[in-house]
């Protein structure tokens, strides 16, 4: 998974992007300060596949992993090359969801590239942006399609006139992801790579007593507000929380939120708001040699799953036995599960859940 951290210049991108990686992006008071996209690994935390480890102590310990791109500041114009417009586009382009940091405090000695706090205003701005360039390339596919339905093939001609539809509502300055349509109509314009179709998480940035206070937060009600309208998600967090929080060891760093008041970190609750939004899921594999978590997604049968690991695992696919995570914990160990008949053999037609501990039997 591939997440595009973005906003306007000095809304805390950087910091926030430092706080979940560790990875030091440079941050300062200045536009523009990232330039090249920062890019992180972070490992998802999953207390599952810690119980597992220490159950198994294998030779490998392999936990899912989202990836974290840090892009430069958006401005006003950037679909028409302003600031570092193409390529702050072209780098949102690359990811799976957007995670759109918006500013939701004041402060006289952090500059803003507009001149004062207006979270629904720059949240326009952004989308404003992204629509604009998705309008370029939805015009650019209906000439596609036009051309091809002159030799009388009616398909183009009906996909054309789709997005004509999806143009006219970009038109008005919404986005592709708020547009209604049929399924089919989807995975139509699915086919086009649009920005404003990518799912949002809003990430609120406030001062520490803004997060204490959300509920009653002018600047957090307004994102909330845009954000249940269109369907996307909202995380209140305080990106200078954050990057102390990151900085502690493990231990320290509980203590800390602790005394904040704190069950998880900003992390651990954007990975779980990315999870989902995307739709996604783990499922566990365990052994001597290692204990691994795997990403798919909602819906996927047990052969597809199996192909995650390695395609000869779907090509070859019998079964796969399987034992819910929290009955194998209650018994304690593999073992016990059998012996109390919670390892189920699941056929080709089985849909994983969320914490399958699963071994796949195959023949190739």
């Amino acid at each position: 998974m591939k997440l595009g951290i973005v906003g306007l210049p000095n809304v805390g991108k950087s910091t926030l992007f430092n706080a979940i990686t560790n990875a030091g992006a440079e941050s300062a008071n200045y536009p523009f300060c990232t330039i090249e996209p920062n890019v992180g690994m972070v490992a998802v935390p999953d207390e599952r596949l810690d119980f597992l480890r220490d159950l198994y102590n294998p030779k490998k310990y392999t936990p899912a992993v989202i990836e974290f791109v840090d892009i430069a500041g958006l401005v006003k114009g950037a679909s028409h090359g302003e600031g570092l417009g193409n390529k702050f586009l072209e780098n949102i382009r690359r990811t799976d969801a957007i995670i759109h940091v918006v500013r939701c405090f004041d402060d006289e000695n952090i500059i803003h590239v507009e001149g004062g706090t207006d979270p629904a205003r720059d949240i326009d701005i952004i989308n404003l942006e992204l629509i604009m360039a998705d309008m370029e390339l939805v015009e650019r596919r209906i000439d596609k399609s036009k051309k091809a339905a002159k030799g009388g093939d009616k398909k183009p001609l009906h996909e054309a006139e789709i997005f004509e539809r999806l143009l006219a509502h970009l038109n008005e300055g919404k986005t592709a992801r708020s547009w209604e349509c049929s399924d089919d109509e989807r995975e139509l314009i699915e086919t086009v790579d649009l920005l404003s179709l990518k799912p949002v998480i809003y990430a609120a940035n406030m001062d520490e007593d803004g997060v204490a206070n959300c509920e009653s937060n002018p600047y957090y009600q307004a994102v909330k507000a845009i954000a249940d309208a269109e369907g996307s998600q909202v995380l209140p967090i305080c990106a200078r929380t954050e990057q102390e929080i990151g900085e502690l060891e493990p231990e320290e760093r509980a203590m800390f939120l602790e005394e904040l008041g704190l069950h998880e970190s900003g992390l651990d609750r954007l990975i779980k708001c990315s999870y989902a939004l995307l739709g996604l899921i783990s499922f566990l594999t365990c052994g001597s040699d290692e204990v691994r978590a795997w990403t798919i997604t909602k819906g996927t049968k047990a052969p597809q799953a199996a192909g995650k690991i390695h395609s000869d695992f779907e090509r070859g696919f019998i079964r796969a036995e399987i034992v819910a995570f929290d009955d194998l914990k209650a018994c304690g160990n593999m073992a016990a599960a059998k012996e109390k008949g919670l390892v189920r053999s699941e056929g080709k037609e089985y849909v994983m859940r969320d914490g399958d501990v699963t071994l796949f039997r195959f023949n190739v």
